[in-house]
């Protein structure tokens, strides 16, 4: 089956056609680095590094490009506050949002361009704007015009009627309609700038990733990806002068936006103090386990965080792990080919919750594999298909090993306790043995008697 997406810009599922099966372009909206990200930030980096696995399994030459935005008024207050450069601010918290995805499993993009190292593209695309009538200087600032775009909308849906008799009174005087949006804005001393015909001053954010992504990718690309609360304004305004700015049609031909996190079926937001930073949830949980909570909605649906989910997530996982580690003599062949019914569930607009269930399907028929051949082939099919999802890809025993690293004093107590147990049940002391069990099922420790012994990890 044929990789199909749901496109924003049609409200459809399409046939994905890229434009260069040579060369498929996509891009992601990256973080503002003022603070440490939070889940939330976390969900389209994780959602997204699967889309670009799965693009990579169909096509030679992907090129994914993820931005850092290093020029924002939150960097700027933030440096002010705390009497630092907005370099110091950026560098600080991008290397920290790097670090958090790479514990969640995230691969690195081919392209991480910064807007501050793309001021002079900005500055270009903003003057090409003004020659061809899409744009106008005002009091230092240029601004776009959006009644000379006639596609404005078409993204989010929006008529530009609408829109202009919408807005809210109080606009700018410099504006010549309420809906016109910023291009470059002033700075006076106290604040970041550029050099530009227009003075000294910095670009609005939309028109970084415009920059950015004709510069790396091209000036119409496959794919555009997102949080959907940046379809309007940020996308909308990102088509629009990238349009206008290229002599293009489209400036990327499938939008894919991803939904929110809920906390109890709240949105994560500020402004209810439920918002959760992603090295605070990796201080709690593995990052394959928030990972796999990430996944497990489909993309577009929110995904409600609890602490229900993530038990069910790291429990899933434990046991597949468990299978994986009793078949660890097993040969992993990885010319084996990805499993043709979890392939179609991807290939079916990323569809995780059933590609997930097959991934169940796998790991129990692996379980109750009797023959070495079929082992092997389940066991390589398993793995192979979960490097699409960035899963299952850790030594079991190494799994097993960091759950149990609870403390030398803790797995010195268990090991003790485990061994008493072993010589009660060889007395045929069940009464002595079970409380010994009860000990450590009250410690959160998880027994496992086999052949080989008996094992042990923490819930």
């Amino acid at each position: 089956m044929a990789l199909h997406l749901h496109n924003s810009l049609s409200g459809k599922k399409e046939l994905f056609t890229p434009i260069d099966p040579q060369r498929v372009t996509m891009y992601l909206c990256g973080p503002t680095v003022y603070n440490y990200a939070h889940i939330g930030n976390a969900r389209p980096a994780v959602v997204f590094d699967v889309l670009n696995r799965l693009l990579r399994a169909h096509y030679p030459h992907v090129v994914f490009a993820r931005n850092i935005t290093d020029i924002d008024d939150k960097i700027n207050t933030f440096a002010k506050e705390n009497n630092c450069s907005i370099k110091d601010v950026s560098s600080k918290y991008a290397k920290a949002y790097n670090e958090d995805l790479k514990a969640l499993g995230v691969m690195m993009p081919d392209i991480e361009p910064y807007a501050t190292d793309h001021v002079p593209e900005m500055i270009v695309m903003i003057e090409d704007l003004i020659n061809k009538g899409h744009a106008y200087a005002a009091e230092g600032h240029v601004l776009f015009d959006v009644t000379t775009y006639t596609h404005y909308g078409e993204l989010s849906k929006r008529s530009l009627d609408d829109m202009l008799a919408g807005a809210r009174v109080e606009v700018a005087t410099y504006k010549r309609n309420p809906g016109d949006f910023v291009l470059w804005k002033p700075s006076d001393a106290s604040l970041p700038g550029w050099q530009s015909p227009w003075g000294r001053g910095r670009p609005g954010w939309h028109i970084e990733c415009s920059a950015m992504a004709a510069k790396h990718l091209a000036k119409t690309i496959d794919v555009h990806c997102g949080g959907k609360d940046l379809i309007f304004p940020h996308h909308e305004n990102e088509v629009a002068q990238s349009c206008c700015a290229n002599d293009t049609r489209h400036f990327a031909n499938y939008w894919v936006h991803n939904g929110f996190i809920t906390m109890s079926d709240q949105k994560m937001s500020k402004s209810l103090g439920n918002i959760q930073l992603i090295r605070e949830v990796l201080a709690e949980i593995k990052g394959e386990v928030a990972r796999w909570v990430l996944l497990s909605a489909h993309y577009r649906q929110s995904v409600d965080w609890t602490e229900d989910t993530v038990a069910q997530a790291e429990k899933t996982i434990d046991r597949i792990y468990t299978t994986l580690r009793d078949a660890q003599a097993i040969e992993h062949d990885s010319s084996v080919g990805i499993d043709a019914e979890f392939l179609a569930a991807l290939n079916d607009d990323i569809n995780t919750p059933k590609a997930f269930a097959r991934v169940n399907q796998l790991a129990k028929l692996l379980a109750n594999a009797e023959s070495t051949d079929e082992k092997i082939k389940l066991k390589s099919t398993l793995l192979n298909s979960c490097e699409l999802l960035g899963v299952l890809q850790n030594n079991p025993e190494d799994w097993f090993a960091d759950k149990q690293a609870g403390g030398e004093d803790i797995k010195e107590k268990v090991e003790q306790l485990i061994v008493a147990r072993k010589q009660a049940r060889a007395d045929k002391d069940w009464g002595k043995s079970d409380e010994i069990r009860d000990q450590l099922d009250a410690m959160g420790v998880v027994l496992e008697d086999s052949n080989d012994g008996t094992r042990w990890s923490m819930k």
